[in-house]
């Protein structure tokens, strides 16, 4: 892709801009299919959680679980503190834990809308049709629209760095490096493993001209200093959280604990969720390579500087599926360019084009079991957060044998009562949890665990409902008549126990 731009494609663009009715209901169209899905309590990773809603929480003076990440320091406060006041705001309007939930959802689904945007501005480049088939496909392919609502670093810094390359890919002036780099830099913050990726985008922009890495490199100065104050304000060295990030990651390899996958899992991955259409894609790609080869590449960069690293989350590779989509468009428009050739095809070209995409993406949206577990993932444990958070009588609530990466954040869950945890690997606990369950008791009226677990509980607990769990299994809530003494509770609050464990 040049970043010179002929005279004829700036007037095309500037034809295919300059009405926007058809950009504007593909926005509208996009809103349409997100906002709804901020309300479906699904969750893709615990990170949306207890990586970014959870600390912003804490930040506004309440309790909140700690994991290991935010006690090591290798997570920036930056993306926390952007979502304090979608938390505030989500809190007034719906006190409990709920509305806090939902409206950072929902900044985070309009901003994805960016990368609708951006799409029609790529599809501009070449004409009206792959404009519309761009936006179009940007606006309702189910990978796009599934991650959109989530508070997660990946969709978020992907909102920032396709209208990055949107801008760094067209003949970029001085005005435009200086903000191209500002949103690479951002991107960075938010998602520095993203950053091979950037480069792409980058060396692009200053390959034939290197004094175009001055305003460049102006711009993302600007917003890693802007980076850095958030960092001073909470009190820890700027930009501290990137070396200890790499440091437990890169060198400790932490991340492995999470798992680990060969190096062609993502391939895989792609081929199981895009099944029956991986050719058709694919040949689409081939397509779109003559209109947006960056893209790609930037795209392929991406896998294989994560495939390349064990611990792997289809996540990870967000940006690549919001790359290759936007070029299999690309492609495709050519597909209905050359129908438009044909008289008796023309008024066609454009519906086929875009109800086979429209159709192809509503029949792979849970078509393959990792979508369906996609779409489900949460929402067993938010019907029972719900129904503990409205308990009147609730006063304590025990996990026994119930991890808290399952969990929709403490507020959610048990509101200002205590929480404790009773689990296998915790070497104060470990051997002993039925008995200590018994002793413990009158901390809490309470548990939430396993049903095959009901007979390590004190007899006077009940089991009441239960919800799958995914692939964690079913979890149920277990009551006992009667207050709490919190005095009772010993060495089991869920942040003493997260120290213990290291998690």
């Amino acid at each position: 892709m040049s970043a010179d731009v002929s005279p004829d494609l700036a007037v095309k663009v500037r034809t295919s801009t300059g009405r926007l009715h058809p950009l504007a209901a593909l926005v509208l169209l996009a809103v349409a299919v997100r906002l709804p899905l901020t309300f479906w309590p699904n969750v893709n990773h615990p990170d949306e959680i207890f990586q970014y809603l959870e600390p912003a929480w804490r930040m506004l003076g309440h309790d909140g679980i700690v994991t290991w990440e935010w006690r090591d320091g290798i997570r920036s406060w930056f993306l926390p503190t952007l979502f304090v006041g979608p938390v505030i705001l989500g809190d007034w309007l719906v006190p409990g834990g709920a509305g806090a939930f939902i409206v950072p959802r929902m900044v985070v689904a309009l901003a994805s809308l960016s990368i609708v945007i951006s799409a029609w501005f790529f599809g501009a480049r070449v004409s009206r049709m792959h404009a519309i088939v761009a936006a179009l496909v940007a606006a309702i392919w189910f990978e796009v629209v599934y991650f959109a609502p989530h508070t997660l670093s990946e969709p978020l810094a992907t909102a920032l760095i396709v209208p990055a390359a949107l801008i760094l890919t067209s003949g970029p002036s001085q005005k435009r490096l200086v903000i191209g780099g500002g949103l690479l830099a951002l991107a960075f913050v938010w998602r520095f493993q993203y950053a091979p990726a950037m480069a792409v985008f980058a060396l692009a922009a200053c390959w034939r001209q290197w004094r175009n890495a001055i305003p460049l490199v102006v711009g993302g100065l600007v917003v890693l200093l802007l980076a850095a104050m958030v960092d001073a304000a909470h009190g820890v060295v700027p930009f501290e959280w990137l070396i200890l990030n790499i440091k437990q990651n890169l060198l400790h390899d932490r991340a492995s604990e999470f798992g680990v996958s060969s190096a062609i899992a993502y391939l895989n991955l792609l081929s199981i969720i895009w099944s029956g259409a991986t050719l058709l894609l694919l040949c689409a790609l081939w397509r779109g390579w003559r209109h947006v080869p960056l893209l790609i590449v930037a795209a392929v960069v991406n896998i294989a500087f994560h495939s390349s690293i064990a611990h792997k989350d289809y996540r990870f590779i967000f940006l690549s599926v919001a790359l290759l989509i936007i070029a299999a468009a690309l492609g495709s428009a050519d597909w209905g360019q050359m129908m438009r050739e044909k008289r008796a095809w023309r008024p066609w070209a454009l519906p086929v084009v875009a109800g086979g995409w429209g159709l192809i993406s509503l029949g792979l949206a849970e078509a393959t079991k990792p979508m369906q577990d996609n779409w489900m993932r949460g929402t067993g444990t938010a019907r029972l957060a719900a129904e503990l958070r409205t308990d009147p009588e609730l006063c304590g609530l025990a996990l026994y044998i119930t991890s808290f990466t399952l969990l929709p954040g403490r507020e959610r869950l048990v509101g200002g009562s205590p929480l404790y945890a009773l689990h296998p690997k915790d070497p104060v606990a470990k051997g002993r949890l039925p008995a200590l369950a018994q002793k413990h008791e009158p901390a809490f009226n309470r548990i939430l665990a396993p049903p095959d677990s009901a007979s390590d509980l004190p007899a006077d607990f009940s089991r009441r409902s239960c919800a799958s769990m995914g692939d964690d299994g079913v979890a149920c809530i277990f009551a006992r008549s009667g207050g709490c003494d919190a005095a009772a509770a010993g060495p089991f609050a869920i942040n003493d126990v997260l120290v213990r464990l290291n998690y």
